[in-house]
C-alpha cells in the first residue's frame, strides 16, 4: 500500500524509520518551445520516495515522461513545481561538482568523441573528485578496475571502446558510473543493446549493487517483466501523468496495462508475490 503516493517499506525492513535517500514531492516540469505560449509536453506532479539499497523502475510507453522525470532526478532540469531531494538536500541547491559526486547517470547512448581505451573511459568517472590537471591516482585506477569487475567486464580492461559490441560497451558505461561511487544511480534503458540473458544478468547485478553498496538505483525501462521481477517499486507514467506508484504487484494491473500500452498483456501471479507479465498472442 502507499500513502500520498509514497510506497511504504516492507514490514520489518531495517530502514523503515529512516528518512528517504530520494524524495520526489509533487515535482512537475514542462517543455515550452521558444516564442510559443503553450507547452509542448507537461509532466504533471509526481511523488515517490526511495531508500538506500532500493531499485526503482520508471515504466510507460513512449512520450509518457520517463526521460523527463529522470532528468529531474539528475538535477539536469529544475522542477517547475515541487521538489527533488537527495538525503534531505534539494538538488537545485547542490553545486555541479557535488551533484556529480553523488549522482551518476547512464544514458541510452554514449557517443565517442575520440578513441579511448576501456580503462581510460571508466576512469572518467573519477573526474568529479579530481583537481584540474590532476592525473588519476593508484586509488582511482583501483576503483575503475573494481567497477569493471562489478559489471562482469574485467576482461575488457585495456581494450579500445570502439572495438566493443553494444552489450560490452553498455557494461563499460555502467562501470564508469559506478566508478563515481554515487549515492544515486540513474539509468535510461540500460538493457537496450542486450539479449534476454544479458538483460536478466544486468538486473541481477544492479540488484546486488543496490543492496550491497547501499546505492539507490532508478531505471527507466520498457521491459515490464524485468521491472516486475526485480524492482522494489514501480512508477507508472502515461502522457505525463502518474498512474501508479508502489510495489510491482500493486501497480501492474492487467486492465491498466492493456489500456496504457494498447496491447493484450496478461498479468498472472508469480512466485514471491511478484506478477508475471506476458503478451497474449492468439492464433489466427
Amino acid at each position: 500500500m502507499s500513502v500520498k503516493g509514497y510506497p511504504l517499506p516492507a514490514e520489518g525492513t531495517a530502514w523503515a524509520d529512516e528518512p528517504p535517500r530520494l524524495l520526489v514531492e509533487e515535482a512537475s516540469f514542462a517543455y515550452q518551445p521558444a516564442g510559443k505560449r503553450t507547452s509542448q509536453f507537461t509532466l504533471e506532479p509526481v511523488s515517490f520516495r526511495a531508500q538506500r539499497g532500493e531499485l526503482v523502475t520508471i515504466v510507460g510507453p513512449n512520450a509518457s515522461g520517463k526521460t523527463t522525470l529522470l532528468q529531474l532526478l539528475s538535477g539536469l532540469n529544475r522542477p517547475l513545481g515541487g521538489r527533488v531531494e537527495l538525503d534531505g538536500e534539494e538538488l537545485c541547491r547542490l553545486d555541479p561538482r557535488t551533484r556529480a559526486q553523488r549522482i551518476a547517470v547512464v544514458q541510452q547512448e554514449s557517443p565517442l568523441v575520440f578513441p579511448v581505451s576501456t580503462t581510460e573511459f571508466v576512469l572518467q568517472g573519477r573526474h568529479p573528485y579530481s583537481r584540474r590537471l590532476h592525473f588519476p591516482s593508484e586509488g582511482d585506477l583501483g576503483l575503475a578496475l573494481r567497477a569493471l569487475e562489478q559489471v562482469g567486464a574485467a576482461h575488457l580492461a585495456g581494450r579500445w571502446l570502439n572495438e566493443l559490441s553494444g552489450g560490452e560497451k553498455q557494461r563499460v558505461v555502467l562501470a564508469r558510473a559506478l566508478a563515481q561511487q554515487p549515492m544515486l544511480l540513474l539509468l535510461d534503458e540500460p538493457t537496450l543493446h542486450l539479449d534476454i540473458g544479458g538483460q536478466v544478468e544486468l538486473l541481477k547485478q544492479l540488484t546486488a549493487l543496490a543492496t550491497t553498496g547501499k546505492t539507490t538505483i532508478v531505471v527507466v525501462t520498457h521491459e515490464l517483466e524485468l521491472a516486475a521481477q526485480f524492482a522494489d517499486q514501480v512508477v507508472l507514467l502515461h502522457h505525463g501523468r502518474t498512474l501508479g506508484v508502489g510495489r510491482p504487484a500493486e501497480v501492474f494491473e492487467e486492465a491498466v496495462l492493456r489500456e496504457v500500452f494498447e496491447a493484450p498483456l496478461r498479468v498472472e501471479p508469480g512466485p514471491g508475490n511478484r506478477p508475471s507479465i506476458r503478451l497474449e498472442v492468439r492464433p489466427k
